[in-house]
């Protein structure tokens, strides 16, 4: 078998972190069914990362880089709100539908553990986003295609509970979640909030 470098290994491990906990639950996340699932050793896993919690760090550095990175250059883009808002909405839930477990270990690993570093990481990642639709509805609403008696904030802090609600989906649906089909919904229903 072709050794593999290490940063291929260290996505594969950060995968296969996510993976585990998207079909087998948090409670089976263990270095021995992570060697399992990569087909490498448990002492293997810990020549590319220290600890279990540099994992979860370089996991929430992939998120702050890719998946905000992104949402930072759809609300920053010169197209109209709603397009913007759309498209903000449809990489979120996309992001949150191609990464399963990714909330469950977020929350999971920042919050019960009571990690402050892992804590301020995803307050972080929670403000990023939550600004960025602050600043596409405040555009909307200075180019006249919203109402200005919106209170923005609390708007922002109710798309926040879009992606929560479309796990819950997913959790309970199954198989039968149908992406297209909730982002129309739930952009149809910002929409309503925000008109005029």
């Amino acid at each position: 078998m072709e050794r593999q470098t290490t940063d291929i290994r260290q996505e594969q491990i950060k995968q296969a972190v996510i993976d585990i906990i998207s079909t087998d639950g948090l409670k089976n996340l263990s270095t021995r069914n992570l060697a399992i699932r990569i087909g490498m050793s448990e002492g293997s896993i810990f020549r590319h990362f220290k600890t279990k919690k540099d994992i979860i760090i370089s996991i929430f550095n992939d998120i702050q880089d890719n998946f905000i990175g992104e949402l930072r250059q759809i609300a920053g883009s010169n197209e109209s709100p709603t397009f913007r808002l759309t498209k903000y909405l449809s990489a979120t839930i996309k992001y949150h539908t191609d990464n399963k477990g990714i909330n469950m270990l977020l929350f999971s690993e920042a919050s019960y553990k009571n990690d402050p570093e892992l804590k301020k990481r995803l307050q972080q990642i929670f403000r990023d986003q939550k600004q960025f639709v602050m600043e596409i509805i405040e555009d909307g609403i200075t180019s006249g295609i919203w109402d200005e008696n919106v209170v923005v904030e609390n708007v922002a802090l109710m798309y926040m509970g879009i992606p929560l609600a479309m796990n819950m989906e997913v959790l309970i649906g199954g198989k039968g979640f149908q992406f297209d089909n909730f982002c129309s919904h739930m952009i149809l229903l910002l929409l309503k909030m925000l008109r005029k």
